[in-house]
């Protein structure tokens, strides 16, 4: 699934570009589903994961359509997962994030959940599905390349420029895989429009789930899960249940 120049781009920089991943009928499912979700919940979407200032939030995403599900165990993102991760990985959440337009101020740097690299290595990645162009203007996500390696996080609220960081800018459909120990974090928008994008998001078979899939989940939704949807997220694992009790 990956070629040796993707594989090495991965381990050495810390991020891979998938431009045009996601086909074009996809992504307008995607962007209706989270803008008929945005409507439905109004103030309490996001409510699940948490707010933030200047954007909207979706979060528990595989319990709102079956395009979730499909999504987060396409073969090359699985692919991209086990290089990073190695083949104990599990999925941990999806959440939608919209950068509402006017929104003047940057997020500041982070490594996601905090994760600092351990004596078993890397342990989270993300995929940024792009639902929008992300652009110098709207909100894209700036990355510090072979951060990933350095074993320490940003100094906390830091929203200021780093040495060597770059802006990963892309078409609608492109999907950004990052081994997310690497330093990032999203960008101002200065257009009249806002920018849209899912985040799928992995971590390692030993460490609990962002969200809790088998708890949160309605029966139906696991019901309707094929075997290696239910394998990926962990719905019959008794560890994970451990981890997450």
């Amino acid at each position: 699934m990956l070629s040796p120049s993707e594989k090495q781009q991965l381990d050495e920089l810390g991020y891979l570009v998938l431009p045009g991943f996601v086909p074009p009928a996809m992504l307008d499912e995607l962007r209706d589903r989270c803008e008929a979700l945005w409507d439905a919940e109004g103030d309490d979407a996001g409510s699940e994961f948490r707010a933030e200032p200047g954007t909207r939030r979706l979060a528990n995403l595989v319990d709102k359509g079956a395009i979730f599900a499909h999504m987060v165990t396409m073969p090359k993102i699985l692919a991209c997962m086990e290089h990073v991760i190695g083949p104990g990985y599990k999925f941990s959440s999806l959440n939608a994030r919209s950068t509402n337009p006017h929104n003047g101020d940057a997020q500041p740097w982070h490594a996601d959940a905090g994760a600092i690299v351990d004596e078993r290595g890397y342990w989270v990645c993300n995929s940024v599905w792009m639902l929008d162009d992300f652009t110098e203007e709207n909100g894209a996500t700036r990355m510090v390349p072979r951060s990933h390696t350095w074993r320490r996080l940003p100094e906390p609220g830091t929203t200021g420029h780093l040495p060597g960081e770059e802006l990963v800018t892309g078409e609608a459909g492109t999907v950004v895989i990052m081994n997310a120990h690497m330093w990032h974090g999203g960008t101002a928008n200065r257009t009249d429009r806002c920018r849209r994008a899912l985040h799928s998001f992995y971590t390692r078979d030993d460490k609990p789930q962002q969200q809790y899939q088998k708890a949160m989940l309605r029966p139906e939704t696991i019901a309707a899960l094929s075997p290696l949807q239910r394998r990926v997220l962990a719905i019959d694992d008794p560890e994970n249940d451990r981890l997450s009790s």
